[in-house]
């Protein structure tokens, strides 16, 4: 008994694969891309809030810049943007910061668009796929006239129906990666968020 394999089941599918092959590969290279800008972006400094702490109490602007340049994650870019801004009103440096978090953020969400329209399209390619295939299946039987029987039908309706597993399986990889993505991103969120409360806090605490 024959058994079928993964390559002839590509080659099957038609002209139609192509596409979901290029949504295949780029939706694995931003997902794993993310992945590992987001890990970086979540990494936190157990001691960074107290030297900035440290920094500002004793009026050490310069250095607390400085740290948070060294540091160079989103929760110290947004910190530095809170010192830049110290001496002016309170809603002034919380307005400041969260533009910066709002950037951060974005940044963090390049690329899941293309996810996102991955998880969407890639099963209606594999559906326009499996459409064609019944189309030419049924021409084929047309064609076969008195000779046709149903080797003719069922091997073209098999072909097509390829182009629709290729979709599924493609536009659900893109949609778990790209909820995967947006939990991480919101947890990341949460932590800028409770930074910047923090920050806001120190402002308001008095000098030792």
């Amino acid at each position: 008994m024959d058994t079928l394999s993964l390559w002839s089941l590509v080659i099957d599918g038609g002209y139609i694969m192509i596409p979901l092959a290029v949504l295949l590969i780029v939706s694995i290279y931003i997902f794993t891309e993310r992945c590992i800008a987001i890990t970086r972006a979540g990494k936190e400094d157990s001691t960074f809030m107290q030297k900035i702490r440290d920094y500002v109490h004793e009026g050490d602007l310069d250095s607390a810049l400085k740290l948070c340049k060294n540091t160079n994650t989103p929760y110290s870019r947004l910190i530095m943007k809170g010192i830049t801004r110290i001496g002016r009103p309170m809603q002034d440096v919380l307005v400041a910061i969260e533009n910066t978090g709002n950037i951060e953020v974005a940044k963090l969400g390049k690329g899941f668009t293309w996810l996102s329209t991955t998880a969407a399209g890639a099963p209606m390619l594999g559906f326009l796929g499996t459409v064609t295939g019944m189309i030419q299946a049924f021409y084929a039987l047309a064609m076969a006239g008195t000779g046709a029987n149903i080797i003719v039908l069922s091997s073209g309706i098999y072909q097509a129906l390829v182009t629709t597993v290729a979709g599924l399986v493609v536009g659900i990889i893109a949609l778990f990666a790209y909820n995967y993505l947006v939990s991480r991103v919101n947890r990341v969120m949460t932590g800028l968020e409770t930074k910047t409360m923090e920050f806001m806090d120190l402002l308001n605490e008095p000098a030792a």
